[in-house]
């Protein structure tokens, strides 16, 4: 084997062992068959969200960590958006660390991200067995390699998901509403050095995805969540697709009621 294959047989068994062993049951690998190498202290913590989900100590470590601009998730966002800098990849910051740029932080477990296609093919040709991996997929309850458009930092485990220009929000059917080329104008700007999806077009985006899909309700929450935080006003409305507009005048008027303490 060459050391590059040498390489991604490793990276690929990591993942196997990662996302298919229980959390913490796993202690060592001395031998890899095939590959020559000794594995060593491979934990299964490998894959980031299942830390979370242990709670305790280790999601308030990270939780503490996240909040005060640091910690595992913003670590590994920052190492990928220099590597996709250096390869020239255009891309746009997507999801919770999206929301947490323009004014509502909340914790999330993986980083969200808009390439072209073009984008998406070169992240496979020049990062993937270079940093990162494909993680694992799952159909009829069980798991397999081969995840296209999701992947994992091989360093710290936290997944990448990526959605490519040209698809639909929510229930992935035809809108009027489609995920943008990052590479348009007014479609990112720049926050600390990432290239975040711009505030109109994610709040178009997430409202085009919770109204079409039931298991995105999110997302509508989501973005009542951000009129609250930064104080959009209702007429934010005339600057988005006219199919989304009600609905965020819906949830416009209802942030407006004030919240009641006892």
């Amino acid at each position: 084997m060459t050391e590059d294959e040498k390489r991604e047989e490793f990276e690929r068994l990591s993942s196997v062992i990662a996302e298919r062993m229980p959390y913490r049951s796993l202690e060592k690998f001395e031998r890899c068959e095939g590959t020559g190498m000794v594995l060593l202290d491979i934990k299964a913590d490998l894959v980031y969200e299942r830390r979370l989900r242990q709670g305790g100590d280790l999601l308030l470590r990270e939780a503490s960590a996240f909040f005060a601009g640091g910690g595992t998730l913003r670590q590994t966002l920052h190492r990928l958006v220099e590597r996709l800098t250096a390869e020239g990849i255009d891309y746009a910051l997507l999801g919770g660390l999206a929301l947490g740029e323009h004014g509502y932080p909340r914790l999330t477990q993986d980083i969200d991200l808009l390439l072209s296609p073009a984008g998406l093919a070169r992240f496979q040709e020049r990062l993937v067995s270079r940093g990162y991996r494909p993680a694992l997929r799952r159909a009829q309850g069980k798991l397999f390699e081969g995840a296209q458009k999701t992947f994992r930092d091989s360093e710290t485990g936290v997944r990448i998901e990526i959605v490519t220009a040209g698809e639909y929000p929510g229930d992935g059917l035809p809108k009027p509403v489609a995920f943008p080329d990052p590479a348009q104008p007014g479609v990112t700007v720049e926050v600390e050095g990432v290239r975040v999806i711009a505030l109109e077009k994610l709040v178009e985006l997430k409202l085009a995805s919770g109204q079409s899909a039931p298991h995105r309700r999110r997302d509508l929450a989501d973005v009542q969540d951000l009129i609250r935080a930064r104080g959009l006003p209702a007429e934010l409305a005339e600057c988005l697709d006219a199919s989304v507009r009600d609905i965020y005048r819906q949830l416009w008027a209802e942030a407006q009621v004030a919240e009641m303490y006892i």
